[in-house]
């Protein structure tokens, strides 16, 4: 009975470790039922204009990585991407890109705080970093507009005393 117990919590601990990042989802075989199954109920669904669907899976502490789930227009997987990256944020042009192309790029922020005296709204991510935890401000103006990008060092991450691991 004993082992039988442990086999059964090592295999779920192992499915959920598998789910993670949709390891084991094959891009033209798996169809959105599977990454659903697998990966859970996503915490946002975005439809494209080319007839993709997104579904938004946020992981580890405050979705500090950002699984994009891309589905085509057959319903089958066309990709899992990680879209809490440097790269990305490195698109985001000030003055330009739109509260659109931020959340096509990162998907849905862990926090969209309305400052309406600044008339601005800023989106907060968490985000993985090397070798510390990062934090992502992207400041909206009232059109939608990118005007300021700060990424730092997450403060509240940081280690007692100030030292960096």
């Amino acid at each position: 009975m004993k082992s039988t117990v442990l086999s059964l919590l090592a295999a779920a601990l192992l499915a959920a470790c598998a789910g993670f990042d949709g390891r084991g989802l094959v891009p033209g075989q798996s169809t959105a039922a599977d990454v659903e199954a697998l990966m859970g109920e996503p915490a946002d669904v975005q439809k494209e204009a080319n007839g993709e669907t997104v579904l938004w899976y946020p992981r580890l502490r405050y979705g500090r990585q950002n699984y994009a789930a891309r589905i085509g227009p057959d319903g089958k997987l066309l990709a899992i991407e990680q879209r809490l990256t440097e790269e990305n944020i490195a698109k985001l042009v000030r003055g330009q890109s739109q509260a659109g192309n931020v959340r096509e790029l990162l998907g849905p922020p862990h926090r969209a705080d309305p400052f309406p005296r600044m008339e601005r709204e800023i989106w907060t991510y968490y985000m993985r970093g090397s070798p510390n935890w990062k934090v992502l401000y992207v400041q909206l103006s009232a059109d939608g507009v990118v005007r300021e990008v700060y990424y730092m060092d997450d403060p509240e991450a940081m280690p007692k005393g100030g030292r960096r691991g």
